[in-house]
């Protein structure tokens, strides 16, 4: 067995024991909640608000999460239609997902790659935030494995790809 083929298996069992808890009523619900969330509305609203609200640093922090978002979507785009991985739901014909993917591939998870966009950006503009918007993500990430539609590594090269190109950013606005 190659140590991609070993890397492969373990990345699937660990997707299958996380789902094993995903009938539980409350992880259900829970799951589809950060999900949803994680959809890109809430991260559009709260940076116009934060704009609006702080007039210097909020607007350097809605340009700065513009620019990341624009630097990140191209790269995932890029690597999802490069790496063309099947959904766990697509692969194992005995699993169902509980929500329909929004796209056919899964390698890397778009939701948490933008949810450490948001959780990098508010960590360095507004660190007292830091453990709330990293926890988001990490549930945000979570709950696309709980759903069925991401496997692990899924998420954690989708919040290395949002990490970094929010870092860009930041840098490139010189706030790093």
């Amino acid at each position: 067995m190659t140590r991609l083929e070993r890397l492969t298996a373990a990345d699937t069992r660990i997707f299958f024991w996380i789902s094993g808890y995903r009938h539980r009523p409350l992880i259900g619900l829970t799951s589809r909640f950060c999900s949803r969330a994680g959809d890109g509305f809430l991260y559009a609203i709260l940076g116009v608000l934060l704009a609006l609200h702080e007039e210097a640093l909020g607007w350097l922090f809605l340009q700065t999460g513009l620019l990341a978002y624009a630097l990140e979507l191209p790269a995932y785009l890029l690597l999802k239609n490069t790496i063309q991985r099947d959904r766990p739901c697509d692969r194992h014909q005995d699993f169902q997902a509980l929500i329909r993917p929004s796209d056919r591939f899964s390698f890397p998870s778009g939701h948490a790659a933008a949810a450490f966009v948001f959780a990098t950006l508010i960590s360095v503009v507004y660190p007292d935030w830091t453990w709330l918007a990293l926890g988001f993500a990490w549930a945000v990430g979570c709950s696309r494995v709980l759903l069925g539609v991401h496997y692990p590594s899924d998420i954690l090269a989708g919040a290395l790809l949002g990490s970094l190109m929010a870092l860009l950013a930041l840098w490139g606005q010189g706030l790093i």
